[in-house]
């Protein structure tokens, strides 16, 4: 089993010395999450709680994932990165596609590009885009950040987009597309492209989702080889609880590894000392 260690709600200034550690510790990734700004009041529920309240607190970190991977890339060899999700419909598309790509090029070809389709109207609104129609932007965008990463001239004529001849360097590393979310649309999306982000869901739910997609791959004459399914579980703690997700298709735990360790809620010395322990526990493939 492959282990993304995530760096959500962390202090960014923690952040690369958690990644430079768990290089060291031989753990497949990071997973960084993305938000802009956190309003303090909203009239969108949050979609993944029950009673719709955020999971943090106000005055928690959200550094930009593009700036956090360029600067964690530069203190490691191996790690991979993968945003967790990065919602590229909030954005415009070539600034999102110049800050993936350089990101990517600095990576070395250890980018994941983890993307959602939104939750939250009102950041949508407080940056000038459309909340509306947000899966089919974000489907366009992606088709158009392609052609952008490709080397040479690109032009782009799509529904929300036209691009005029024009070229975009530095040219990244291929970039794989992995797309989040719980829902049937979601999935969908996923299924056409090279993986799929979960959320803090159970085992059995998200196996159920690995059925979904296997299906879905295969109408598209697809299969599950080299496709990812990258998702925290919340009843996961044992070598014996990550064996059963791996062996029903499920490639890569987010995880805090610090979480199950007495101290790992402490200083970084701590959460360092939990990311070995945590190793130790759970010896990667």
């Amino acid at each position: 089993m492959k282990f993304y260690v995530s760096t959500a709600f962390l202090d960014t200034r923690e952040a690369v010395e958690i990644a430079r550690a768990a290089d060291d510790l031989g753990y497949a990734g990071i997973a960084i999450p993305d938000h802009v700004v956190n309003l303090e009041t909203l009239q969108t529920p949050y979609p993944y709680t029950e009673d719709g309240q955020r999971r943090w607190d106000p005055f928690t970190d959200w550094p930009d994932p593009w700036v956090m991977i360029g600067a964690m890339a530069l203190v490691t060899t191996r790690l991979r990165f993968v945003t967790t999700v990065y919602l590229p419909a909030m954005r415009d598309p070539y600034s999102a596609a110049k800050a993936i790509g350089t990101a990517a090029v600095l990576a070395q070809g250890r980018l994941e590009l983890g993307v959602g389709v939104g939750w939250c109207a009102e950041e949508f609104e407080l940056l000038g885009q459309q909340f509306a129609r947000r899966g089919k932007r974000t489907d366009e965008m992606l088709e158009l950040m392609k052609a952008l990463w490709a080397p040479g001239w690109t032009e782009f004529a799509g529904e929300f987009y036209t691009t005029p001849r024009l070229e975009m360097e530095p040219t990244p590393p291929a970039i794989p597309i992995y797309v989040g979310g719980l829902s049937d649309i979601a999935l969908r999306r996923a299924a056409r492209h090279d993986g799929w982000v979960g959320d803090l869901i159970t085992t059995d739910q998200a196996l159920q989702r690995v059925d979904q997609l296997r299906a879905l791959r295969a109408e598209m004459g697809l299969t599950m080889d080299d496709f990812a399914v990258l998702t925290p579980l919340v009843d996961a703690f044992t070598p014996e609880h990550y064996a059963r997700a791996e062996a029903g298709g499920i490639t890569g735990i987010v995880t805090m590894p610090w979480v199950f360790y007495p101290a790992g809620r402490g200083g970084l010395a701590d959460k360092i000392d939990g990311l070995r322990r945590f190793r130790d526990d759970h010896p990667a493939e």
